[in-house]
């Protein structure tokens, strides 16, 4: 790790730096949300925006100038190029567009997500949903905070597993699917919502628990579960481990994402 890092991580200046980046990126990509653009399809079948692109493009090239010496791994560049045969120790994951299927389709779920892992683990996320305007970052001192667009930082945190708990699913699961997972997660009610936004409203302490079971990449996950954790909530594997990163071909399998 950098020296700069180190010094800018402890200060809490990273944390204003790349929340400072993914505002930046919002304002790249809102021009483009509901405008109708050409939509591209990769290898893997999913879509790709020039949105997806340029704003990938802004976050490589000013995180390449605060922090030069630091590996960053990001989607598109990696869904083009391949992924990198290993992780560092110290190395950025950036999703410049997590929820483009609904950033096509008009909706407001879509976000911009940075985050630093230092040996396997997410020490600093920003997650940023343009539509809304809204931020959720880590902060200086271990603590998780949000802020609309210009507006003062105000510290979040998880909440008390209420007695009625609500989870958070991805929309790729049947309602019936859905309620098994999330009565075994102990929650009664579910709600169905795109992105890594389900990260940030657990943290908020709005919702309880996100189970995952179908396969997602490292970037979808490590700016939310940065977030999540600082806010006192969890990120589990199957095995119950924390979720880690720079995992063979950074792809994660099933986990819970959980809040008090």
């Amino acid at each position: 790790m950098t020296a700069s890092l180190i010094a800018d991580l402890a200060s809490g200046t990273l944390h204003d730096h790349i929340a400072e980046i993914a505002e930046d990126a919002a304002r790249v990509i809102l021009p483009y949300w509901r405008a109708g653009g050409e939509v591209f399809t990769k290898a893997d079948a999913s879509p790709v925006t020039l949105a997806d692109q340029q704003a990938e493009a802004l976050i490589l090239s000013r995180l390449s100038a605060l922090y030069p010496d630091v590996q960053a791994v990001a989607e598109e560049q990696s869904e083009a190029e391949g992924r990198p045969a290993s992780a560092e120790a110290v190395f950025w994951l950036i999703d410049p567009l997590d929820g483009t299927k609904g950033f096509v389709a008009g909706k407001e779920s879509f976000t911009v997500n940075i985050a630093l892992i230092q040996d396997h683990r997410p020490v600093a996320g920003v997650v940023t949903a343009p539509a809304t305007a809204t931020t959720w970052r880590t902060s200086a001192g271990g603590g998780a905070e949000m802020r609309r667009f210009g507006e003062p930082w105000r510290a979040i945190k998880v909440r008390n597993r209420p007695q009625e708990g609500i989870a958070l699913l991805s929309h790729s699961v049947t309602d019936e699917e859905a309620t098994r997972l999330a009565a075994r997660h102990g929650c009664t009610r579910w709600q169905g919502t795109d992105s890594s936004l389900k990260f940030c409203l657990i943290a908020e302490g709005r919702f309880d628990a996100y189970p995952r079971t179908g396969p997602t990449s490292e970037w979808d996950t490590a700016a939310g579960q940065a977030v999540l954790e600082a806010a006192g909530g969890r990120v589990l594997a199957a095995d119950g481990s924390p979720l880690a990163y720079g995992k063979p071909g950074f792809a994660n399998g099933g986990f819970v994402a959980m809040g008090g």
